[in-house]
């Protein structure tokens, strides 16, 4: 198979099958979910919740920050403000001031305001369970809603794209395509709807721990004899 390079996100180089067969293509990404599914064995999503507020609440503040950084933050944050009531009637400069670390916090203060007000108002303060009703909250796009679908409702619902997957779907020939929306339809096409929840996961842990965006370590990676972009 002759690779051709491209470009991925934030310049990171790529390299793609070309004309890879589907049937091939589907049997070689069930092999790498398998692989990674027994290196990440109990995979779910690093942010800390006790509730599906919590978690929407969490992930909306992981924009462009780490999952580390948020944790640091929602510790005190849900202390403080454990409901959609607690948050909805916060000071909006509080609000700021408390998730300052996560960065885009003036944004993201105005979004979680919101974005409780309006659960209180048409969902009586809880989360609902749908794509529909979740991406019309203040701040949540199909990402936040699949987090929270799928961690805190277990409901499949699509595949969660962040930066990590991004990179890896790219990287693993998965797609071709550079936004998040069409990796996402891309990678529902090409893996069961049963695998869709997990996928994303162990995607952003593979991610983190070994195929990152400077440096991936393709010799200790597990899939590397599946991976066109492999240096292996």
């Amino acid at each position: 198979m002759n690779p051709r390079s491209r470009r991925g996100a934030r310049g990171t180089p790529v390299r793609l099958p070309a004309k890879e067969d589907p049937g091939k293509k589907r049997a070689r990404a069930v092999s790498v979910l398998r692989r990674l599914r027994k290196e990440f064995p109990s995979a779910h999503t690093a942010l800390r919740h006790e509730n599906a507020f919590q978690l929407l609440v969490a992930t909306i503040l992981s924009a462009q920050c780490t999952d580390e950084r948020v944790n640091i933050v929602t510790g005190e944050l849900f202390r403080k403000h454990p409901s959609a009531r607690d948050v909805a009637s916060v000071p909006r400069v509080e609000l700021e001031q408390e998730i300052r670390p996560t960065g885009f916090y003036r944004m993201k203060a105005k979004n979680l305001i919101a974005c409780s007000r309006m659960l209180i108002e048409r969902f009586g303060g809880i989360v609902p369970g749908t794509m529909e009703e979740l991406v019309s909250l203040p701040g949540v796009g199909r990402k936040t809603a699949n987090v929270v679908l799928g961690q805190a409702f277990g409901i499949t619902s699509g595949v969660v794209v962040d930066t990590h997957v991004h990179r890896l779907a790219r990287r693993l020939g998965f797609t071709e395509e550079d936004t998040p929306e069409k990796i996402e339809a891309d990678l529902m096409k090409l893996f069961p709807e049963k695998d869709w929840i997990e996928l994303g996961t162990v995607l952003i842990l593979h991610g983190r721990k070994t195929c990152n965006a400077r440096k991936p370590d393709c010799p200790a990676c597990p899939v590397n004899d599946r991976c066109p972009s492999s240096a292996v």
